[in-house]
């Protein structure tokens, strides 16, 4: 349906309904759809001089500034003919602002002290702004008008984080990097890996561009600081007994009173000292202990303190590079070439060099060392826990950049003085040109090990094509498998690789519909789900791609049908498959004990040796098919083992759900409850009391 004030049958309405089921064929969500189509329309009304529809998504814009941020202005398309236009009604005041395109998508986030001055240096000067693409992907602009720079800065990482647009510089993979969390909230806290972020009374450390020295590091601090390897909030087991870890010097063992509060949260303080890199501080402290020790005459404390420091000098020695006099800092580099680029973060903490960071950055715009870096440089240091008091960059980047602002917030949580600065000589310069040495270098490995993976998949390609006989490259592979547990909630799972890589956005799920429950038969399964597949192509092939039913996945044709089986499934499939195998689809199957490809009519099975890359690549495709499809046989079996009577019951969700058994104890009393205590239930509005009373009654329940 179109929005309101707009006609059915007219040809604006046409044009919505057209534009939205093209979305959705790309797929998007319906309401994402509507918004779009809306606001495409409502452009092409305003150039019109045509009234903009009510409820168009530009004029409720949905965008979460930060909670310091004072929204002055939102964004509509009512009046506004283009983006020129746009661009003149912005304000000439500092903020934030927001490029989408024609779809809806946020393709850049960019902060100004002016907006409307930033914005058009965008558009008359687009080079110096990375991309000339950048002007041209532009169809509609917002902004959001702070009171400070702090707070513009601020407010763009949280955007840039959210919307990850393409045309700014984000950390490649940003949701993976590892960090080391410390429980602070329990008793004796835990030291432990993490991929998340999320827990306010936890003290985390990070983030690492490397799980394994993570690792590693967590190895070496267990040897120095003896804390718990232990899980759960509460240390030790239900024996009651120490661990193994106790008696090879790993734990104190606070489980069984050995160690008490104090002492244990010292050995966490030590931990937290040594993230942090104050080196000195903890060489004192295990110095200090040690003579304490030696001198109340517990040589054997003193000789476990004398370990732990000669452990952590040891460690410490391996990675002085500098004198002492360098004191701590960050040596920041980024290596640029093309829409690709590597930052390297050299942590020099008490002259030691604490740690070595690499990250990789997607640089769609194409910008040069010096934006690459700034750009770099806030969204690092804008989460980042621990702040040297100095951070050294090239000389090019501080020109006419708005590092200052980030000195200031660094300085305000660091409590303490942040410069961001070029070095002109001596150590720290030595030190960021090793970083910018290695910038480079992981740059052209990364480049190499892109190459690799693109030559290996070529030649798997090859030599399937060789070793099946196909006339061309068997570009797309679909690999259909069953899962089920003694015949109960059977599903399929279909994964399609392309060009010998995943393509996920075409994997499909199927359950198994024909087979009765608690029956198990892989072969009539793989027969059921491979003729729904047959049967799909058929009715999406006479689709128009403009329509809104139609799947590409199962539109596509494809070269090779790989069966997780032997020659029951194998057979099974060709029956259903006839249709396809007279396109030219090659079927075919792939036995999991020693690795044989079965062919129809062919008595004897394919053995391709294993390693060669064409069977490595059938591999990976039914492996892939294997994990899709048990995956979602366990969320099925997981939801059925939680199912309740309640489900489905109309304006009844999980909350309303929950007050309903708390009134009434159970779900057989809810459903034999009279209409006023339905309508009495606390949190329970007494309209849907009285429709859910109406409900239980008519089905007869």
């Amino acid at each position: 349906m179109p929005p309101a004030g707009v006609r059915k049958g007219t040809k604006d309405a046409r044009k919505y309904e057209h534009v939205k089921d093209s979305l959705k064929e790309q797929g998007k969500s319906d309401s994402t759809a509507a918004e779009i189509a809306a606001r495409t329309v409502n452009k092409d009304r305003a150039r019109a001089g045509k009234k903009a529809w009510t409820g168009s998504v530009a004029q409720r814009a949905a965008f979460a500034p930060s909670r310091r941020a004072k929204l002055l202005s939102r964004p509509s398309v009512e009046g506004v003919a283009d983006v020129a236009e746009q661009r003149r009604s912005l304000p000439d005041q500092p903020g934030v602002y927001l490029f989408r395109n024609v779809q809806g998508k946020v393709v850049y986030v960019g902060k100004a002290k002016s907006i409307r001055k930033r914005v058009a240096g965008h558009f008359s000067n687009p080079t110096s702004y990375g991309s000339t693409n950048l002007p041209k992907e532009v169809d509609h602009i917002e902004y959001l008008v702070v009171q400070t720079e702090t707070e513009a800065l601020l407010t763009e990482q949280n955007f840039i984080k959210q919307y990850k647009p393409r045309f700014n510089i984000r950390l490649r993979d940003d949701k993976s990097y590892p960090f080391i969390a410390i429980s602070l909230d329990e008793d004796f806290p835990r030291v432990y890996f993490t991929r998340e972020r999320h827990r306010r009374d936890r003290a985390y450390f990070g983030p690492y561009s490397s799980a394994k020295r993570v690792r590693h590091t967590l190895d070496l601090l267990g040897k120095v600081f003896l804390y718990r390897s232990c899980e759960g909030p509460t240390p030790g087991r239900h024996s009651g007994s120490p661990c193994l870890d106790y008696f090879i010097k790993r734990c104190g063992a606070p489980c069984v009173g050995y160690v008490s509060k104090e002492q244990y949260r010292e050995s966490i303080d030590g931990v937290m000292a040594f993230l942090s890199g104050r080196f000195k501080e903890i060489e004192r402290d295990l110095e200090r202990r040690m003579y304490f020790h030696a001198g109340e005459q517990d040589f054997e404390q003193a000789t476990v303190e004398r370990n732990r420091l000669q452990a952590i000098r040891a460690l410490l020695e391996r990675q002085r590079v500098t004198d002492a006099t360098t004191g701590s800092m960050d040596a920041v580099a980024v290596a640029v070439d093309g829409v690709e680029a590597n930052a390297q973060v050299f942590q020099v903490r008490d002259g030691v060099l604490a740690d070595r960071q690499s990250f990789y950055l997607v640089n769609e715009a194409g910008h040069d060392v010096a934006r690459a870096t700034e750009e770099f440089l806030l969204q690092y240091y804008a989460s980042a826990l621990s702040i040297p008091p100095l951070i050294v960059v090239r000389p090019e980047v501080g020109e006419g950049s708005e590092l200052g602002v980030l000195a200031r917030i660094l300085a305000e949580r660091r409590e303490g003085a942040v410069e961001i600065r070029a070095a002109e000589r001596g150590s720290k310069r030595r030190m960021l040109e090793l970083a910018e040495r290695n910038a480079r270098l992981a740059l052209d490995q990364d480049k190499l090990k892109a190459e690799r993976r693109r030559q290996q998949r070529v030649e798997a390609l090859d030599g399937l094509q060789s070793a099946l006989g196909l006339d061309s490259l068997p570009v797309r592979i679909e690999c259909f498998d069953i899962s089920n547990l003694m015949g109960t909630h059977a599903v399929a799972s279909m994964v399609v690789f392309e060009g010998g890589a995943p393509k996920k956005s075409d994997y499909r799920r199927f359950r198994v519909r024909d087979l009765p429950p608690g029956h198990s038969d892989d072969f009539a399964a793989m027969g059921e789900v491979l003729r729904r597949r047959a049967a799909q192509f058929a009715k999406q092939r006479e689709l128009s791609p403009y329509d809104s039913e139609r799947d590409a996945s199962f539109a596509a044709l494809p070269n090779v049908i790989v069966i997780d089986g032997g020659k029951g499934q194998l057979a099974a499939g060709v029956e259903a498959l006839a249709d396809l195998r007279a396109r030219g689809v090659v079927v075919i199957s792939l036995a999991k004990r020693i690795e044989e490809v079965f062919l129809p009519a062919v008595p004897d099975p394919l053995l391709l040796a294993h390693d060669t890359p064409e069977l490595q690549l059938l591999q990976r495709v039914r492996d892939e098919a294997h994990r899709f499809a048990i995956t979602h046989h366990r969320t099925r079996r997981d939801a059925a083992m939680t199912e309740s009577i309640l489900d489905g019951l109309p304006g009844v969700g999980p909350t309303r759900k929950r007050a309903l058994l708390k009134h009434f104890g159970s779900p057989e009393a809810v459903l034999g409850a009279p209409r006023e205590d339905l309508e009495a239930v606390p949190g329970l509005p007494a309209k849907i009391g009285r429709e859910l009373y109406a409900h239980l009654n008519k089905t007869g329940r």
